[in-house]
């Protein structure tokens, strides 16, 4: 199994360590035909793109473009789910600007509204004390992400129970049904060996990425791979794979 596109990696323009050129010239030597570089949306305390700073990017990558004919090089985003509702913190402009979306749950992300911060933090941190209060966190929790799934055109939802519960199966069935793939993250080690095999019963898609940080970890995707192949997971199910 070989991967040709890395489609979740970050730069300075929220907490990389590389430049969008620096990502690219590292995935190009990787044998790289596609990248994405997907920062953090704006409301990720502290690592979130400004606003004003997408239309740079575009700007930046559609340079890079021209400049490298080997390579297809992609604007998206990383967006945070902001609310119990689904929603998530980049508008239609900044959809409209970018290639890619990516979604996923970020405890540093700020909530839209004091209710959505109790049951995304308080909710989630005392899921520990009571099979109760776990069992309503992981409903409300994979009701977000179905929520967000069925309200925008997501590619993506990255490393799902990475940072909170939830329930695999149901994730899996409302994104199969809206064409969403769900992400095998290298870094993060989610989704498990145990979820994907779950989640592979409902017909969705994969994708394996790296969430490189550094551009020389873009296309570091071996433990993603092994995970995938640990499951028994057909190579036509991940969007980005071949053998």
């Amino acid at each position: 199994m070989k991967i040709i596109g890395d489609y979740h990696t970050h730069t300075i323009y929220s907490h990389g360590k590389g430049t969008i050129r620096e990502n690219v010239e590292s995935a190009i030597r990787k044998g790289l035909k596609e990248i994405a570089i997907c920062d953090h949306g704006p409301r990720h305390i502290g690592f979130g793109v400004k606003r004003k700073n997408f239309k740079k990017m575009r700007k930046e990558i559609d340079e890079l473009n021209k400049e490298y004919s080997n390579i297809k090089i992609l604007l998206g985003v990383e967006a945070n789910i902001i609310g119990y509702d689904g929603e998530i913190d980049v508008n239609d402009e900044i959809i409209g600007m970018i290639d890619i979306l990516l979604v996923g749950f970020h405890f540093g992300s700020l909530p839209k509204s004091l209710g959505d911060a109790y049951k995304m933090f308080i909710l989630n941190y005392l899921r520990r004390f009571s099979k109760r209060i776990r069992e309503k966190a992981r409903r409300l929790n994979t009701q977000a992400v179905i929520n967000a799934i069925n309200r925008y055109n997501i590619d993506l939802i990255t490393h799902p129970g990475a940072k909170v519960d939830i329930d695999t199966r149901e994730l899996a069935k409302a994104a199969a049904k809206r064409g969403t793939a769900l992400e095998i993250n290298a870094s993060h080690g989610f989704l498990t060996v145990e979820y994907i095999k779950v989640a592979m019963e409902e017909e969705v898609k994969f994708m394996i990425n790296s969430d490189a940080h550094r551009p020389e970890d873009v296309g570091k995707v071996e433990k993603g791979i092994r995970r995938a192949l640990e499951a028994n997971l057909k190579v036509e199910k991940i969007v980005n794979a071949v053998d």
